[in-house]
């Protein structure tokens, strides 16, 4: 075996040293990038610990990871090398996304071999940083999981689902209407995410918040040079191509905007302002209202013509107080969502107060409330006493005075017989068959303590509004009659 010269051996051993040092220092990207991910905020994410280390490793001016926006068509060639940078390919999950790592440096710093393998090496773990911060960031961990589930098990939100998924498997226009904060972009979300565009792009447009004499340049694109300093763009019809446009509060569009929308629709193709042909796209529309449009057509606000393409399909998404018993899975939900900032749970008076309240910002006043007692709330419980007033009003008004007095059963429960006594119009028979009682153990009842005429002043305006009037009616004749006939009969 020949011997190797002193030459070639201190060359080797310099290699030796260099192959030693890049590994040394790819090794102390890898702990950075892990001890990155322990920490909750890092200056510049994922991808600038990543090219900190990257600029220290080669002494390079500087190191860029990043993604290519959708946007460009044009694909970077890699790699590319000039003079004073090199462009890598990085992997990526996404074939149609592209993403590269590019390096600066000075004129007189040449890299050589050992520094564009150590690049390259680089390279490959970039896609690795970014895949990792894709799944750290929020918008995009929602993105990837799809939009959140309907919350509630309820027959009105039952049915809902189920027509979600039956709407979902078609691509017409959809019409849905309901009160503000009930949740009706998440409905739309639900519908792109069970349809066969899912992995197209939902596009979300909120008309009441676009300034009128932009909304036309927002809604279907602008041409280029249109006016001083304009540039060309694309409108959200073309942004929501093969994937589903929501437009939010439909029923704020301007007339002319209606008429466009309108053409849109017919033709399944957008003209952008100041242009003079059409363009082609495949695009579902999804419309959201929190005002019937029928009425706004009856008084003349809304065009029939655009008001009879929309509808047809309609979701209609059902208020908060008509579905009280989802409210705990909905409080449930929430707090979940914040458990990594603060683990909470709702004592049960708490509860009650919520599934009492009407909720007139319906699903949204819920989450804020629960974001408010997250925030605010003193112990790892939510207290009736956390709650804000207009939420605990009506629990406390009708507990409060029997937890301070120190009732017994039998007090409190003549306490609910006399409001809901009151609730059903002061008609006996009526009461006993709402509270499932004979005629005469009511009596007993509403005899134990004080009762009178007088009482009605003493309970809560809302209790005095409810609609038992069907009930009552119907026992208006026989509570005119001699004596009960559900009850025991005296002797």
């Amino acid at each position: 075996m020949p011997e190797i010269g002193n030459a070639e051996s201190v060359a080797l051993s310099g290699k030796s040293a260099e192959a030693t040092e890049g590994v040394l220092g790819l090794r102390e990207v890898v702990v950075a990038l892990a001890a990155a991910l322990g920490r909750p905020a890092v200056e510049g994410g994922l991808p600038g610990v990543f090219e900190r280390q990257i600029e220290r490793l080669l002494t390079v001016r500087s190191v860029r990871l990043r993604e290519i926006p959708a946007r460009y068509q044009a694909r970077l060639v890699t790699p590319t090398r000039t003079a004073e940078s090199i462009v890598l390919g990085v992997p990526t999950a996404d074939p149609r996304v592209q993403a590269v790592l590019e390096a600066t440096f000075e004129r007189d710093r040449r890299l050589d071999g050992d520094d564009t393998a150590l690049l390259t090496v680089a390279a490959e773990l970039g896609g690795l940083v970014l895949a990792a911060a894709q799944a750290r960031s929020p918008q995009r961990q929602t993105q990837a999981e799809g939009a959140e589930p309907l919350i509630g098990s309820t027959p009105a939100i039952e049915a809902l689902k189920d027509r979600v998924e039956r709407v979902a498997r078609t691509d017409f226009t959809v019409l849905i209407e309901g009160e503000s904060g009930t949740g009706k972009e998440l409905v739309a979300r639900q519908l792109h995410e069970l349809s066969r565009r899912r992995t197209g792009p939902f596009v979300a447009v909120n008309c009441a918040a676009v300034v009128e004499t932009l909304l036309e340049a927002e809604l279907f694109g602008i041409e280029d040079r249109t006016a001083t300093g304009v540039k060309g763009r694309r409108g959200k019809f073309e942004h929501a191509d093969g994937g589903t446009l929501f437009l939010d509060e439909v029923s704020d569009l301007a007339p002319a905007a209606q008429a466009k929308l309108l053409r849109a629709i017919q033709d399944v193709a957008v003209e952008r302002v100041g242009g003079t042909g059409t363009r082609r796209v495949d695009t579902r529309i999804v419309v959201a209202t929190n005002r019937p449009l029928a009425d706004l057509v009856e008084q003349g606000a809304f065009r029939a013509d655009l008001y009879y393409r929309l509808s047809g399909v309609d979701i209609r998404v059902p208020p908060l107080r008509q579905r009280p018993e989802d409210i705990p899975a909905l409080a449930a939900h929430f707090l979940d969502r914040h458990r990594v900032t603060r683990d909470l749970s709702i004592s049960d008076p708490a509860m009650d107060a919520l599934c009492l309240h009407d909720w007139p910002g319906n699903v949204r006043e819920l989450e804020r409330l629960i974001e408010r007692a997250v925030a605010l709330a003193p112990s790892r419980q939510i207290q009736l006493s956390d709650l804000p007033p207009r939420v605990c009003g009506r629990y406390a008004e009708v507990l409060a005075p029997s937890v301070k007095a120190r009732e017994s059963m039998r007090a409190w429960g003549s306490r609910y017989a006399k409001l809901m006594f009151e609730r059903c119009g002061r008609n006996k028979r009526a009461t006993a068959r709402v509270l499932g009682l004979s005629y005469h153990t009511l009596e007993a009842y509403l005899r134990y303590g004080s009762v009178s005429r007088t009482s009605a002043a003493k309970v809560p305006d809302w209790a005095k509004a409810g609609d038992q009037t069907d009930q009552t009616d119907q026992a208006d004749q026989a509570d005119q009659t001699d004596g009960p006939t559900d009850g025991p009969r005296q002797a």
